[in-house]
């Protein structure tokens, strides 16, 4: 049987079947037992998915397409809130686990499920994201604009809701941007983790004003302006980890887009010495910024570590016998022993002046 199973896989290589999925085919054994021997031979527990209910918290982590990328299905938190159980149909797949891990920030606990009841569990998860995302009509009113009262605040209670959430499974999944950004069908959040870009979760675009709003409170900015963008800053607590966050604001066709930026108060900031310079730069860095005069110019796009390396400088240059004054827009970290001057245009205290 398991010759025919294996000849019968290799016939239908093109279709990525599994030597399980080839015996089940063959009606050599079920899908039961398949799945029963994977839990066994990882020691990760079995699952019946007709006895589970699914925790929509939990399996809006991650995006349709990633669940359908890793076959995996967040379904449920453990009992101290800090590990997250994902229903896989390969849980000895470390690349998987180690991805799902970043991307929500939290332990994986994988279990086993029959290959069809994830599917089907999957796809009615696509199904329900898309079906929330369509159910949005071109004709019906932006929220903050002529909506009734009643529907402000309707939407205004997930979206505190949702925020928080955003801003907790960010932090945990240590992301240095988010990229709230609303589309025609679907507002997406993404994060940026170690410099690349993830897809994290799509709402419907409805939620977009009110999330707006919501993030615009925090960062004191003002929520009846949306035709120009805005920049603000808030602190956020989560799970022991004080952050400090920049908020902007840009008007585009389908709603604004709010890009925040994250930095860890208690994160170390790092040392020249552990930036990664190659020796002769790194020690022609070090001649450079201890000259009496001059300018040293630090270019590159977002995530590229401009701020890193000019706090590291500062950091060294820093010393009781210094005088250090910086103009910052914003101050993203704050360093003892330097004058720190945070730009402030509606005072008239810009760069310039």
């Amino acid at each position: 049987q398991l010759e025919k199973a294996l000849s019968f896989a290799r016939e239908n290589r093109d279709k990525l079947m599994l030597l399980g999925e080839a015996l089940v085919e063959l009606g050599f054994c079920l899908e039961s037992d398949i799945a029963r021997t994977m839990a066994h031979k990882s020691k990760a527990k079995f699952i019946d998915m007709n006895d589970v209910q699914i925790n929509i918290q939990a399996s809006n982590l991650i995006s349709p397409e990633l669940a359908s990328k890793y076959s995996a299905l967040p379904i449920d938190f453990t009992e101290d809130n800090e590990k997250l159980i994902v229903a896989m149909q390969n849980p000895t797949d470390l690349m998987a686990i180690d991805d799902l891990s970043l991307l929500t920030g939290y332990e994986i606990v994988p279990v086993v499920v029959e290959d069809s009841q994830l599917k089907s569990a999957i796809d009615h998860f696509d199904y329900m994201s898309n079906s929330n995302i369509n159910t949005y009509n071109e004709d019906e009113e932006d929220i903050g604009a002529n909506t009734d009262d009643d529907e402000v605040i309707t939407l205004a209670r997930p979206a505190v809701q949702l925020v928080n959430q955003i801003l907790n499974q960010a932090i945990k999944a240590k992301a240095s941007d988010v990229h709230v950004e609303p589309g025609e069908k679907r507002l997406k959040i993404r994060y940026r983790i170690d410099g690349v870009l993830h897809d994290i979760m799509q709402q419907s675009p409805k939620m977009a004003p009110s999330i707006s709003s919501r993030f615009k409170v925090l960062g004191n900015m003002d929520i009846a302006e949306r035709r120009i963008p805005q920049d603000g800053r808030m602190t956020f607590k989560s799970q022991g980890v004080i952050a400090d966050i920049r908020i902007a604001t840009l008007p585009t066709v389908f709603g604004e887009k709010i890009t925040l930026r994250i930095v860890d108060r208690n994160s170390k900031l790092l040392t020249l010495d552990k930036l990664g310079m190659p020796e002769k730069q790194r020690n022609g860095f070090y001649k450079a910024i201890t000259f009496p005069y001059g300018f040293i110019l630090i270019t590159g796009p977002t995530g590229s570590g401009k701020s890193t390396t000019l706090y590291a400088a500062l950091s060294r240059l820093n010393s009781p016998d210094k005088n250090i004054i910086t103009l910052e827009d914003p101050v993203e970290r704050r360093i003892e022993g330097l004058n720190q001057i945070q730009i402030n245009e509606r005072a008239g205290l810009v760069f310039s002046s």
